[in-house]
């Protein structure tokens, strides 16, 4: 009887703190430092989302170890919905098949919702005499092991997308990883890096200001957001396919009420026009899900990283 009435008052406690949330501020941790696409997109949706819960979003940088850190700072958070993360494809399913891992993506946090996907965009600084992917496999022909390329770190999307087209192309290039899209985007700006398969989101204020120079997009077809810049597909490597996406996750144990209520929150957040408007001009396309969804989404694609992974004989540095 006793357990009786103390399971009761727990579940009573459980859906008046998810009517009450927030009661205070909620800290949104991009597991990556200031400037790449993974803190531009938290910022974008942190702002409105703050103004629909009635609360202030607080973007909280905690970058190092290829997002594991963040990661697992917000795995290991309270589970009172008050800490969440801007998780991506590098830190939730890459890092498991190349690292030991502090934290579980899968039994250690829980999915809220799935909200941008975009292909890597292949970006060269304007000085390199490449123009197409066409071009750049000459190049690399003629003179193998020159050409340097820059990652945001092992096991990146960027870094499996450049490992990949090394393979489907019978190229040699040289992988400079660094530790974030800022550096790298940096270094590739200063011409110490060649190219780089990054986030159309980071490169897009470079490519405008005519500091780097676009090539092409890893998706099977044209990005939405870019209809003029071709594919690798369709520049000669027909199932070249690599694409980034972005989604949000709190602790494993927050209660499921208070997940549904971000989860229709940021929903509602990302179907404002404004914000379509602000990831396209990024590269980006709006994406959302269920929760059991984005669980699903996130298992699948641990499986085919693992997979590629094996077969490039990617390593972590």
């Amino acid at each position: 009887m006793r357990a009786t009435i103390v399971a009761v008052g727990m579940a009573v406690a459980v859906v008046a703190n998810a009517q009450t949330y927030p009661a205070k501020p909620v800290r949104f941790v991009s597991p990556y430092p200031p400037g790449g696409a993974n803190d531009i997109l938290a910022r974008i949706i942190g702002q409105k989302l703050g103004e629909s819960l009635g609360q202030q979003i607080v973007i909280e940088n905690r970058g190092g170890a290829t997002g594991n850190i963040g990661a697992d700072y917000v795995a290991k958070a309270p589970p009172d919905g008050y800490t969440i993360l801007m998780g991506q494809a590098s830190n939730l399913t890459i890092n498991v098949s190349l690292m030991k891992m502090p934290y579980d993506p899968v039994k250690d946090l829980a999915p809220v919702t799935l909200v941008a996907t975009t292909p890597n965009l292949l970006v060269v600084h304007p000085s390199f005499p490449v123009k197409t992917i066409k071009d750049l496999v000459a190049l690399a022909k003629a003179k193998p092991g020159s050409i340097n390329y820059a990652s945001s770190g092992s096991g990146s999307a960027g870094h499996l997308a450049a490992e990949l087209f090394k393979r489907v192309a019978h190229i040699e290039m040289v992988h400079i990883p660094y530790k974030g899209a800022a550096p790298a985007l940096t270094d590739v700006v200063a011409g110490q890096a060649q190219l780089y398969f990054t986030s159309p989101i980071s490169a897009q204020p470079f490519v405008k200001g005519g500091r780097l120079r676009m090539v092409a997009v890893t998706s099977l077809k044209r990005s939405p957001s870019m209809p003029d810049i071709p594919t690798v597909a369709e520049s000669g490597y027909p199932d070249f396919d690599v694409v980034s996406w972005w989604g949000v996750l709190t602790p494993a144990a927050v209660p499921k009420e208070i997940i549904g209520k971000l989860h229709a929150e940021i929903v509602k957040v990302l179907a404002l026009p404004e914000i379509k408007a602000k990831f396209a001009d990024q590269g980006a396309d709006v994406a959302s899900d269920t929760p059991e969804q984005f669980a699903v989404y996130i298992k699948t694609e641990i499986a085919k990283w693992g997979k590629l992974i094996r077969e490039l004989g990617v390593k972590s540095d």
